[in-house]
């Protein structure tokens, strides 16, 4: 029996249905970006596929918009929307390791850090992204890398099966075996094609401990130090991640009184093997040049996963421009220690992510994500925490992107796509936009999923 009003919703569920006035309302709809300030004009917190099933029924039946919340980190604030429904899965974390088989079993609105920490009991883990609380589902969707991914690969790349609630209600199972396409599409495609209750991963042999940690040079010294590490990383093994950051320094006791405050470029090192190896592969980098501090030390990998979590804490303003690399041109590099003179805030930073490795392994069509050519992706980031920051910050992340535009490569990650970019959403999904768009209009010809980084089904694509 279907659902009429959302009172009968919220009978249907056993979760609840909040609206405008509730209690539990304004702290529901709140996102971790806090430029976003969408007001829902109902909010389906499920514990369970048949609460999502329910869901889903009710806003087709009513020609609801629909935004799904998961981890809510959706830096574009994809994760609510306004007047429509907020789907909101956060109350689904539930984590299930088969150590034997060595898979996870996760819940749709489950965090890195709720896989990190059951996984992590049987010294295991999966490739996530590098902030624990970012959600799994809006990763993983997007394709997904962290620390994890030039050894092993993408999280999409780990993934061995999903259970997925189409628009039309239908719960299926998606894998290599079953509905292989929708398969193919939600590994980079995003929240394209319907709503995953639960995912099932493979996991690795990781931890209990990895040696990990920054080592911080002064400004000045970026750009030697960013043509060393360009070619320290030509021959670094998969097991080796290393991502740049300039960033604040904060006040941390390793770092000089005097260094607390300036802008500073930090080489944040993981390695994902025997921190012995670790230490000998390392070395080179760590005692290049004259670093002002360096942390690198043996760390228990769930630290290393959660180590920048207050860097990007939630509630912050938040304005990002991202693009891919496939190398670190001389000229990238004199770009990026500029645009690092006059970063906005203290919050703000501009971020290198290491990939190639593993990532690079499969051809660009094995997955809906395409970018198996890159080797780093680079975000310059706005955060501000006063609203009288914003346009600062946002005009300094678009001085940054422009400056940098010549230099690098068209595609950008999906995931770090911000507000108003729609534009760029062909180049994010690359040569494989109309195989996406097949699927799309295979599994949701009238685009109940839109509020996502929409691909719009092919009216003209027999049905």
């Amino acid at each position: 029996m279907r659902s009429d009003t959302p009172e009968s919703l919220g009978a249907s569920l056993r979760g609840e249905v909040l609206q405008p006035g509730d209690a539990a309302y304004e702290e529901a709809r709140t996102l971790w970006n806090g430029t976003i300030d969408k007001k829902p004009a109902l909010i389906a917190r499920c514990t369970g596929p048949a609460d999502v099933i329910e869901a889903v029924n009710f806003a087709r039946d009513h020609d609801l918009a629909m935004a799904v919340r998961g981890g809510g980190h959706s830096v574009a604030g994809l994760s609510s929307v306004d007047d429509g429904i907020m789907i909101d899965l956060s109350e689904m974390r539930a984590v299930h390791v088969e150590p034997e088989v060595r898979t996870a079993r996760v819940q749709g609105g489950a965090v890195w850090g709720d896989v990190d920490r059951e996984t992590q009991v049987f010294g295991l883990a999966t490739p996530g992204g590098i902030i624990s609380t970012t959600g799994v589902g809006g990763l993983m969707l997007g394709g997904g890398f962290g620390w994890l991914s030039r050894k092993y690969g993408l999280a999409a790349d780990n993934l061995l099966s999903a259970d997925v609630v189409l628009a039309s209600g239908e719960l299926v199972r998606a894998s290599m075996n079953e509905n292989a396409d929708l398969f193919w599409g939600i590994r980079g495609g995003g929240g394209n094609f319907g709503i995953v209750t639960s995912f099932e991963f493979r996991l690795r042999e990781v931890g209990p401990e990895v040696l990990y940690g920054p080592t911080v040079y002064r400004l000045e010294d970026a750009t030697r130090v960013l043509r060393h590490y360009r070619e320290f990383i030509r021959s670094a093994p998969n097991e080796c991640s290393v991502y740049v950051d300039f960033l604040t320094a904060p006040p941390l006791p390793f770092l000089p009184r005097d260094v607390h405050g300036t802008t500073v470029l930090s080489l944040i090192q993981f390695f994902a093997g025997s921190v012995e190896n670790g230490e000998k592969v390392l070395n080179p980098l760590r005692k290049f040049g004259n670093p002002v501090g360096d942390a690198v030390a043996p760390t228990p990998y769930t630290t290393a996963q959660s180590m920048v979590d207050s860097l990007y804490a939630k509630g912050a303003g938040n304005y990002w421009k991202s693009n891919n690399l496939t190398a670190l041109t001389d000229e990238i590099i004199d770009t990026l220690a500029r645009c690092a003179e006059n970063l906005p805030t203290p919050q703000s930073d501009i971020l290198i992510h290491h990939l190639g490795g593993a990532i690079n392994d499969l051809p660009p069509e094995a997955t809906a994500y395409a970018h198996r050519d890159i080797e780093f992706v680079v975000t310059p980031g706005g955060r501000w925490e006063e609203s009288a920051k914003s346009e600062e910050s946002i005009a300094w992340v678009r001085a940054c992107h422009d400056a940098l535009a010549e230099h690098v490569a068209a595609g950008v990650y999906v995931n770090f796509l911000s507000q108003g970019e729609e534009d760029r959403l062909r180049i994010a999904y690359g040569d494989n936009y109309e195989r996406l768009q097949k699927v799309k209009t295979e599994y949701d010809p009238d685009n109940l999923f839109r509020v996502n980084h929409n691909i719009v089904p092919d009216s003209d694509w027999p049905r």
